[in-house]
This record gives structure tokens, C-alpha cells and sequence, in this order.
């Protein structure tokens, strides 16, 4: 398969969100050749994840096409003049169809599965109807459900600085999209711009990877898999395969080593004309296979690195033992997760041949992104009973050892350089384009900001004035014990 073509320059964003961490290489391990590297021309994959993104905008979030093209399906084609970009939606196929240049491409809606691009004309697995088996929403208090709440603001809370810190979210250069505020377990504050509501499944990008985590933690608790043992991928079983060094943890942490060239990756290391990192968004590939095929770069847990190839594998681990207990995977997490937490629809989409995408393309509403961090606000807890293993929050919002700077945990960033006007022990799901979950445990606290991507800038400083607002705005927390369980801590280096 030839290699991709050298063309301009891209100019690449940061795809999966918050701070670029920019680290330099160190001791690389030897790698095989003839690696596969992404295929097509780099216009042409641009094009591609423009008409993915526009059709889920469309079919997905009932946004309107135009809109949706300027704001946030414009990404995959910076330094494009969008007036030469032709697309058409199809309502009747639920088809997008865009054309530039010499180039076309094309993505169907499947329903519960969203929006795909097709690899050879098709998608490879049978699209499935995803079905809640919860009552209506409108039938159960939050947070199993969304019955009107008429309870006072807890005592303490300043209203008018409330007021102040959403206002301040709503910064009409940042598009916020959604901005919800919930405080010892009760919403406090709730807005959504004009044409959203409370059931919009919005673009969540890669806060993903942390529902990934959290999808892989019930198969922890169950005694399926444990962080420590090496993954279980059979490619790297072979004799000699450096890979079978790599642990769960290590993919967990974003520390594999796996060569797969990222968005944060140094310049002078990238060795391709298009990054792995937005291939397997644009390129219909089967994600997971691309995944487990990269050689080792660097000794696993030696280097933090920004890289999809680790939530991607952890996402293959999930599926392997899903289909090994022949359970449908299209429909597990709905059935092992949402339904637990009130969640009634979460769209997952995958590439064409099934497997969730879920480093970036996942549909979420606010509220249910709110439920997921008061999961994790809770250690795992939900009304009583333990979903998540014990000890399990304090793994995933604990310094990954590899990273050089506090600001990685297990599948989730953390606040340890204080990005955000939050405290320090702040950690959070976060994703391209200004998709943020905040968990506070120091001030009960679950903060959800969603936006269109062109106001990711803005709403950066958006927020840490909204934040600052807020924080004033609630009561000071009572001295409490913040000693947190010590399981799934690092055996080499603790809960740093």
C-alpha cells in the first residue's frame, strides 16, 4: 500500500484537548520496519473527518449543516476556504456527501451507532438498536432521571455570584454549548445555548477515553482483567516481542511506548507526513488492529506520551471479553454502565468494522457527562452500591509515573500545573474543542462545559473566570480527611 503523499503543511490542533505536552524522547528501543503507515492523500483524509463530524452535527445533535460546518466540522480542513468545500445532506439516506478538489467522500447515520465513514464502500458489522431499560426520564428524580427539582440551593450558596460564574460561561466568543454545575450531588446551575437542550447529544470528543476507563473498570472489579498483569493482547504474545513488557496500567497511564505518532509528540520525532493520531479518525480503518500493530518506541512506563493507541487498546481488551461472554458489545455499555446511572442514551460510535471510536467520536448530553463525573465524585459509588472497584478514583486521578509533569492520571488529566482555576486535586475528562467534566472532590463538586469547537480558545478563559466565580460563590468545604484507599496505587511509585 503506498505511503501517504507529501502536501502542504497541516496545521495540526490539539484533537483531544486541554495542555500540549511537549516532551522530548528518551532512550528509544529498537522497532521493526515496514510498519503500516496511514494511506491517502492528507486532503483527502481531512475531507473525510469534515464529513464524519458534519453528519453526526446533522443526524446525531440536530444541529444545522451550515452552522455545524463553520463551527466545528471546519477543524479537519484548516487553511481550506470552506466556500470551495461542496457537501449535501441526504435526510432520506441520512448521507452526508462533501466534496473538495478532486477528492469526495462520504458518511451514512446508522442510528444508535451515529455517523461512520464507510471502508470500501461499507461498513463491516450490523448496525444494532441500543434500548434503555429505564423508565422515562421524566418519571425519577435526579440523578437516576430528570423530574423537576424544587429543592432550595444548599445552604451557603451566594446566588448572585452563582448567577455570575454561568453568566461568565457564556461568553459569546467561547459558543458554550452547555454549562452545568453540580454541588453535593444536587444541580445548582444549569444553561444551554440557544438551540440545545438538556437531551442534546453533543460532540464529547475525547472524554471518551476517560469513559473508556470507566467502562474497563467494571471488568477490573469483576476479576476479568487487573492493572498490573500484561495485556493480554495475543499479537504481543509472540516469543521476543518486546511488547509483552506493556501492562494495563502502562496503557492506562498513556505510558505503552507503542510508536504512534501523536498530535504532542516533538516535531523532530514524527517520521510521517500524517499522524497516527488523526488516521484512524479519517482513514475507516479497523481502530483496534491499527492499535495493537504499532512496535514498541520506548520502554513501557519510561514515557507519558499523549497517544490513542493506549485508550484504543484498552478499548480491544473490552470488546475481546465482551464477545467472549457472548454478549452483544454494541449494546453492553448501556447495559453495564447507563442504565446503572441514569444515563437513557449516550451515542458510541465506531469505525466500519464495530469498534467504539471512543478516543474522540462519542454524542453525550451534559447531564449525562454530569452523572459520570458524580460517579467518579462518589469513589465509584451509586445510590449504595459499589460500580466501580474500590480505590479505583484514586488510580485514575494520580500522576501517571511516565509523564514528566503532573498533569495525566489514568485515562483522565489532572490539574497538578493548575491549567484551571480550580483546586489542585481537580482531575477531569476532557476533549477536543472545549468538552470538559470536572470532578472537585475537595468541594463535592462536578462541573460540565460543552461547546462548538471554533470557541475553544475563548472558552478557555471563559471558564477559569466562571470557575473563580464559582468557587467563591459555594461555601468553604468543613475540614475533612482527604485520605483516599490506597488500592491500585503504583507499587514503584505511589499516589503521587
Amino acid at each position: 500500500m503506498p505511503r501517504v503523499r507529501s502536501t502542504r503543511a497541516l496545521t495540526l490542533v490539539v484533537l483531544a484537548l486541554g495542555t500540549v505536552a511537549v516532551v522530548a524522547a528518551r532512550q528509544a528501543v529498537p522497532t521493526p520496519q515496514n510498519v503500516p503507515v496511514p494511506v491517502g492523500d492528507p486532503a483527502a483524509l481531512g475531507l473525510a473527518g469534515y464529513t464524519k463530524v458534519l453528519c453526526s452535527a446533522v443526524f446525531v445533535s440536530g444541529r444545522d449543516p451550515e452552522e455545524a460546518s463553520r463551527n466545528s466540522a471546519y477543524w479537519w480542513l484548516q487553511g481550506t476556504d470552506l466556500a470551495e468545500v461542496k457537501y449535501e445532506v441526504d435526510r432520506d439516506r441520512r448521507v452526508v456527501r462533501a466534496t473538495h478538489g478532486a477528492f469526495t467522500k462520504e458518511a451514512r447515520h446508522y442510528g444508535d451507532q451515529g455517523c461512520v465513514l464507510p471502508a470500501d464502500g461499507r461498513i463491516h458489522f450490523t448496525p444494532t438498536p441500543v434500548r434503555s431499560t429505564l423508565p422515562g426520564a421524566q418519571t425519577m428524580p435526579w440523578p437516576m432521571g430528570d423530574a423537576p427539582d424544587n429543592r432550595p440551593l444548599p445552604d451557603g450558596i451566594d446566588k448572585a455570584k452563582l448567577d455570575a460564574a454561568v453568566e461568565a460561561a457564556f461568553d459569546p466568543a467561547a459558543m458554550t454549548a452547555a454549562f452545568i454545575v453540580v454541588y453535593k450531588g444536587q444541580i445548582v446551575a444549569e444553561r444551554y445555548m440557544e438551540g440545545v437542550t438538556r437531551d442534546t447529544q453533543l460532540e464529547s470528543w475525547s472524554m471518551g477515553k476517560s469513559l473508556t476507563a470507566t467502562l474497563f473498570a467494571l471488568l477490573v472489579k469483576d476479576g476479568t482483567y487487573t492493572l498490573d498483569q500484561p495485556a493480554p493482547v495475543p499479537l504481543w504474545q509472540t516469543p521476543g516481542d518486546a511488547r509483552q513488557k506493556i501492562s494495563v496500567r502502562h496503557l492506562m497511564n498513556m505510558s505503552s511506548g507503542l510508536r504512534f505518532v501523536g498530535n504532542q509528540d516533538p516535531a523532530g520525532s514524527r517520521t510521517q507526513d500524517y499522524p497516527d493520531h488523526y488516521y484512524i479518525y479519517t482513514g475507516a480503518i479497523d481502530v483496534f488492529e491499527y492499535s495493537i500493530t504499532r512496535p514498541l518506541e520506548f520502554e513501557p512506563g519510561t514515557e507519558g506520551r499523549y497517544r490513542n493507541s493506549d485508550p484504543l487498546t484498552i478499548g480491544y481488551l473490552i470488546r475481546r471479553e465482551v464477545e467472549r461472554r457472548g454478549e452483544n458489545y454494541l449494546t453492553w455499555p448501556q447495559q453495564a454502565l447507563f442504565d446503572r446511572i441514569g444515563i437513557r442514551r449516550q451515542v458510541l460510535e465506531p469505525d466500519p468494522y464495530g469498534n467504539f471510536l471512543l478516543t474522540g467520536y462519542d454524542y453525550g448530553t451534559a447531564r449525562n457527562w454530569a452523572r459520570i463525573g458524580l460517579l467518579h465524585l462518589q469513589d465509584g459509588m451509586w445510590m449504595g452500591e459499589r460500580l466501580l472497584p474500590e480505590g479505583w478514583t484514586t488510580f485514575v486521578s494520580a500522576r501517571a509515573p511516565g509523564w514528566r509533569r503532573p498533569e495525566y492520571g489514568g485515562l483522565f488529566w489532572l490539574n497538578g500545573i493548575r491549567t484551571w482555576t480550580l483546586p489542585e486535586d481537580t482531575y477531569l475528562a476532557a476533549g477536543a474543542g472545549g468538552q470538559n467534566t470536572y470532578i472537585v472532590p475537595s468541594r463535592d463538586l462536578v462541573i460540565v462545559r460543552m461547546g462548538h469547537f471554533r470557541g475553544s480558545g475563548a472558552g478557555r478563559r471563559a471558564n477559569n473566570r466562571a470557575f473563580t466565580l464559582l468557587l467563591e460563590a459555594l461555601p468553604l468545604p468543613s475540614p475533612r480527611d482527604y485520605q483516599r484507599p490506597a488500592l491500585f496505587r503504583s507499587p514503584q511509585h505511589g499516589d503521587r
